[in-house]
């Protein structure tokens, strides 16, 4: 089977293509448009998508050394997402679909983004506890099989992802967040400075970030640098927060779920001391990264769940439609 997977739900443009659950190409055009404004800007992203969808598309067909002719089916993110950019890419595989007389199968973004770790580890096996980490969403979820997820906690406010967008806001680095204050936090020291780590009483598997995000901002009103304390030393410290918290609920999560396997998914699952600090605190138990190219929105994961649900005969008719807050369950 060969599954082409068209993903748009914010900022990055993005089709890939699966032939028996490989990928054999993936390309991924993000919009660097939205750095000049801190952040992605809805009207803007459509019309990125409008401009770039097929010109990405045809160069995913190209690289996979087939023709339109040779698709079993389309896969298309369906939501969560901005409406706007959502129905760019949904209209386009629906066009796409009904010339070429194949199904369109439409996905739910964050379970595509669970099942980018089938890509890492094909021998990767049920269940298994999943930290979905990116700027829309922190939760954890009990994994037990295809459409059957149990939600064992979400953020109450801001994700982790947007706490670091809005954190290198406050600290005058660039956009996306998470990757700027990923570098700048090299040779800083992580201890320097407490900030809070919210809902960490025991057996509490929530997350709230918006404390720290307001601790942030309130300590550099009144920072001087200083020989003691550096600028470096305030973001490493501000991304530990971050890090400790997480890693410590997915810990907590594995004992409660009596589960020995987690994956990590969603773009902040490429933050490396994130990644060095899981394997170091879960000691023997498996883990699993995504690669970094599928940690952030990418096609890869649409059409390699995509060509799993073709399989099960897991879709509907093209009566579907854009579903920008559409929830996993």
């Amino acid at each position: 089977m060969i599954v082409l997977g068209i993903e748009t739900s914010c900022d990055e443009t993005a089709a890939a293509v699966c032939e028996n659950g490989k990928i054999i190409s993936s390309i991924v055009s993000q919009q660097i448009i939205h750095s000049h404004y801190g952040g992605v800007v809805p009207e803007l992203a459509s019309r990125e998508h409008e401009i770039l969808l097929n010109r990405v598309v045809h160069k995913a067909i190209k690289k996979a050394n087939i023709n339109l002719q040779n698709l079993n089916a389309v896969a298309v993110t369906q939501g969560p997402g901005l409406n706007g950019t959502l129905l760019t890419g949904i209209s386009f595989a629906k066009g796409l679909g009904l010339g070429l007389n194949i199904p369109v199968i439409p996905i739910n973004h964050l379970e595509g983004h669970i099942f980018a770790n089938f890509i890492a580890d094909p021998s990767l096996s049920l269940p298994f506890i999943c930290l979905l980490v990116s700027g829309g969403h922190t939760q954890l979820w009990h994994v037990e099989a295809i459409e059957k997820y149990k939600l064992l906690g979400e953020t109450r406010d801001d994700a982790a992802g947007e706490a670091f967008d809005k954190g290198a806001r406050v600290l005058g680095l660039g956009y996306p967040g998470g990757p700027a204050i990923e570098k700048e936090a090299i040779g800083g020291n992580p201890n320097a400075i407490k900030f809070p780590r919210s809902l960490m009483g025991k057996n509490n598997l929530e997350f709230s970030f918006s404390g720290l995000k307001t601790s942030l901002l309130y300590f550099m009103d009144d920072f001087q640098e200083t020989k003691v304390l550096s600028k470096k030393d305030i973001i490493a410290s501000y991304q530990q927060a971050i890090i400790d918290v997480l890693i410590e609920k997915v810990k907590r999560a594995m004992k409660i779920a009596n589960v020995d396997k987690c994956v990590i998914a969603g773009g902040v699952a490429a933050n490396q001391r994130l990644r060095d600090g899981l394997r170091l605190m879960l000691g023997d138990n498996k883990i699993i990264f995504p690669d970094l190219s599928y940690c952030t929105d990418n096609g890869a994961m649409i059409s390699y769940l995509g060509e799993k649900k073709l399989q099960l005969k897991k879709y509907e008719s093209l009566s579907f439609s854009s579903l920008p807050n559409l929830k996993l369950s």
